[in-house]
C-alpha cells in the first residue's frame, strides 16, 4: 500500500496533520456499482468516519 495518502476532508477521524490519512487500509468504491470508474469523481472514500467532537 502507499505509505503517504494524501487526503484533505479534516472532518474524517483518521486525517493527520500534513493531509495525511492514517487509517489503516483504505477503502474505495466506485458510483456505478460494478468495479468500473473512469474519473476520481466517480469514486467515494468507504473509508471516511466523521471525527467526534
Amino acid at each position: 500500500m502507499a505509505k503517504d495518502v494524501l487526503c484533505e476532508v479534516n472532518s474524517c477521524k483518521h486525517w493527520s496533520n500534513g493531509n495525511k490519512c492514517a487509517a489503516e487500509s483504505i477503502y474505495v468504491v466506485s458510483h456505478h456499482g460494478d468495479n468500473q470508474a473512469r474519473h476520481s469523481e466517480e469514486t467515494d472514500c468507504k473509508t471516511f468516519e466523521t471525527k467526534l467532537s
